[in-house]
């Protein structure tokens, strides 16, 4: 009889270095944004000195970023975060008390 092992991580979160979910996406997104941009300021001629300090800094801000973020909010704080922001502090109702309590008659049975 075969035997087969059997996945543990089906279910979970994608997880490196303990960053999680959408921090890991945040992380990698910044280290190519921060790639593109060196490299267009080298190609424009600006000094490689200028590039390796611009590359260093946004890379470590990135990470420091990154790590705090993850820390502060957690898994899913993110996506919590934004829904809060998009729900409203209060409804607003325009409409007349008086529409509310008016009495509607049943009708009759049939």
């Amino acid at each position: 009889m075969k035997t087969y092992n059997i996945n543990k991580g089906i279910g979970r979160t994608v997880e490196f270095k303990g960053l999680k979910a959408q921090y890991l996406f945040i992380f990698a997104g910044g280290f190519l944004g921060i790639l593109v941009l060196v490299m267009v300021l080298y190609l424009a001629g600006v000094n490689s000195y200028i590039c390796l300090s611009i590359g260093t800094g946004g890379a470590s801000l990135i990470v420091w970023q990154s790590f705090l973020l993850n820390r502060k909010y957690g898994e899913h704080g993110l996506m919590k975060l934004n829904a809060r922001k998009r729900h409203p502090k209060y409804i607003i109702c325009r409409k007349a008390i008086r529409r509310y309590l008016k009495f509607i008659p049943k009708s009759p049975a049939v």
